[in-house]
């Protein structure tokens, strides 16, 4: 019983001292394991536009050769074209990605 709450207590402290980026990289893995089923909705206004389903995560860019942070997030949806969060027929899984910059884009992949 000791030993558990001894191991226990060491993974916190490990985890406790790890950085804010650290402990997202954690979590963004064991959403990959886990899988989180999201849902994005791009807004313009008060006007729902665009709208993905079925979202497995949801990536922070960084370079390929540097490693540095990109200002845009990215992940694989499905687009909700009626906005009823069901996928439909002719409903596809895209490709999607949306700025972190104060210029409001998103870009999606639609075959």
């Amino acid at each position: 019983m000791k030993l558990k709450f001894l191991l226990l207590t060491s993974l916190l402290v490990i985890f406790l001292g790890c950085t804010q980026e650290t402990q997202n990289k954690i979590s963004r893995s064991i959403h990959t394991w886990t899988g989180t089923n999201g849902t994005l909705e791009v807004y313009a206004g008060d006007k729902l536009v665009k709208k993905f389903i079925d979202i497995d995560k949801l990536s922070t860019a960084t370079g390929t050769d540097d490693g540095v942070t990109r200002p845009y997030r990215f992940g694989y949806g499905v687009l909700d074209k009626n906005f009823n969060s069901k996928k439909d027929v002719g409903e596809k899984r895209v490709y999607f990605e949306f700025s972190d910059y104060s210029t409001s884009y998103i870009f999606y992949e639609e075959k």
